[in-house]
Formats: structure tokens, sequence, C-alpha cells
């Protein structure tokens, strides 16, 4: 298996350790041709807005939807959630939408409140090591969504389909648990992909995801912000 990283900025570096450490083979994507051969993809944490804006201007959005589409696993991770979530708020911004969920930007608050939890998931039965570093808060999970952990009462690693998000950063730990978790899934052939409006569109119009000036606005309001 090969997982491509999306490596913008933020902590790409941290999961490419990871991924060495168990022996899996990994690429750094930053181009749509980056995305050749990728069996799977990590969305690291970092800035939400910068990694959504790169991902307008290189047209690495549509090449993400594609992979969805075609059956390949996303796993988000901190900003990695905000890409994915169907609904963004505090405040609003675009997204990919793969996943059933609404989420609150830095909704544990500031980076110097960051903190680390041992929390239970149903991953294990030895609790997990979590670094929460300006999370976000998972506030509606939708009906299909899977939760695997939670914390404080709040979801903190979900799954849909062949979507897996966590709010913490595993990949700041030795727990290489959420990762193994995540290639087993990705390898899983009897896992559906992902399904929603946008990727019904892709597969069934024969055409670009999304027209030119959908991206061109993404963009103006991000410059704009």
């Amino acid at each position: 298996m090969k997982v491509g990283i999306l490596a913008v900025q933020g902590d790409f570096e941290a999961h490419a350790a990871t991924l060495a450490r168990i022996g899996v083979e990994y690429v750094f994507v930053r181009t749509p041709s980056d995305m050749d051969g990728v069996d799977a993809v990590i969305l690291p944490g970092g800035e939400s807005t910068t990694q959504w804006k790169f991902l307008v201007e290189e047209g690495l959005d549509k090449t993400l939807l594609a992979h969805a589409a075609c059956g390949g696993a996303i796993f988000g991770t901190c900003a990695g959630t905000i890409l994915l979530a169907r609904e963004v708020r505090n405040p609003a911004q675009p997204s990919l939408g793969l996943a059933d969920i609404t989420v609150i930007r830095n909704g544990y608050g500031r980076q110097l409140a960051s903190e680390v939890r041992h929390e239970a998931t149903s991953l294990s039965p030895a609790p997990i090591e979590m670094v929460f570093i300006r999370a976000p808060i998972i506030e509606r999970a939708g009906p299909g969504v899977e939760i695997l952990a939670t914390s404080g009462a709040k979801p903190v690693l979900l799954r849909e389909g062949r979507i897996l998000i966590a709010t913490f950063h595993p990949e700041l730990t030795s727990d290489t648990a959420v990762h193994e978790y995540f290639l087993r899934m990705a390898g899983d052939e009897t896992v559906a992909p992902t399904k929603n409006d946008l990727l019904s569109a892709l597969t069934s119009s024969g055409k670009g995801l999304w027209p030119a000036e959908r991206g061109d606005e993404a963009v103006r309001r991000l410059r704009e912000s």
C-alpha cells in the first residue's frame, strides 16, 4: 500500500515518521500528479484555511474528491477534520464535504490551552494518548458516522465508510494504533466508497466536479478573510 500525505504545511513529516515506523510506503502530495498510484491519503494538522486555499489553487480538491469517489481512503487529523467536514463553523469555510459532520474550528481554545489526554477507543483495550492542539470540536455527526472514541462527551475519532477523522494528533505520540487502523480500513475491499451529492455529480456527469467559478470564488473569499 502507498499512502499520500498532503504536504502543504503543518505536521506532515510527523505522519511520515509514523508510517516509516510501521514500514508503510508514503509520498508527499503537493500536486495532483503526486497522487498517482496512491491508495490512501492523510490530511494532516496545520492551518485549515491555508491548506484549503492551496488545494483549490492546485486542483487537489478535485483530485481528492475523485480519489474518494473511486473508493480511496482518507484520514484527516485536526485541520484535516475541518477539510473533510460537511459543515464548518466559527467561522465558516469551504471544505471537501466528504464526512457528514459539523465542525467548530478552534473549539478547545488557543494553542496555549492545548492538552494531552488518555481516552478509551474501540480500537484497542488500552486507552490511547491524544494530543489536542487548537483542536476542532465535532458538534454533530450524521447517522452513518461511527464514533470510535469520545473525550469530554464529544466525538474525537470517527469513521464514515473509507473516511477516518481524528480531532487530535495521533502522529505526535509513539502509539501507532490509529494509523494501523486506518491502513486496515483502507485495505478493506468490502467497504463501499464514500458517497455524497458532490461525488454523485462527479460520477454521473462525467464532467469536472466543480465549475471553475466555484473554485475561484472560494479562493477570493479566503484571500479577503
